[in-house]
């Protein structure tokens, strides 16, 4: 294994409808870290979001998409801050514009704790073919596709 920037680096989300912006977090954690720490909201928390699926699937799905790696552990997440409070060996976290404030949070957090704090890499968000953030609210609205598509609505 090549050595990256980073030796470990955390990553997390509902990862509901996968889709480009999924995509890409996760992208860029395997180009800077030598392990990948992805943590999946659980039913309970990520359920504040609306109708999603359920945790399993979306851990069962995300273990499929990265079967060409083996740098990585899934796991649940009950909370918005996951092993990054606790495991002194994560370096950085790779977030969005929208997950930034958490990623803030934790290492105020961690330095409360007497912990480095992680390294913020925030990516940019991927827009659809109207601007707009592609978002899995939007793909389950039928408002666009995992790749920001714009559905047609049919007129009746």
């Amino acid at each position: 294994m090549k050595n990256k920037k980073y030796r470990k680096v955390a990553v997390g989300g509902t990862f509901d409808k996968f889709h480009e912006g999924h995509r890409l977090l996760i992208e860029k954690a395997f180009q800077i870290a030598d392990i990948v720490l992805i943590g999946v909201t659980s039913d309970e928390f990520g359920g504040v979001k609306g109708e999603i699926e359920p945790c399993n699937v979306r851990m069962s799905n995300l273990n499929q998409l990265l079967e060409e790696h083996s740098n990585y552990t899934i796991s649940r997440l009950d909370d918005p801050y996951g092993v990054t409070i606790d495991d002194e060996s994560v370096n950085a976290i790779v977030v969005s514009p929208e997950t930034e404030p958490t990623a803030f949070k934790i290492n105020q957090i961690r330095l409360e704790k007497g912990m480095k704090p992680l390294d913020i890499i925030t990516i940019s968000m991927v827009l659809a073919d109207d601007g707009k953030p592609i978002s899995s609210t939007r793909i389950r609205r039928g408002e666009i596709d995992q790749v920001g598509t714009l559905i047609k609505k049919v007129e009746r």
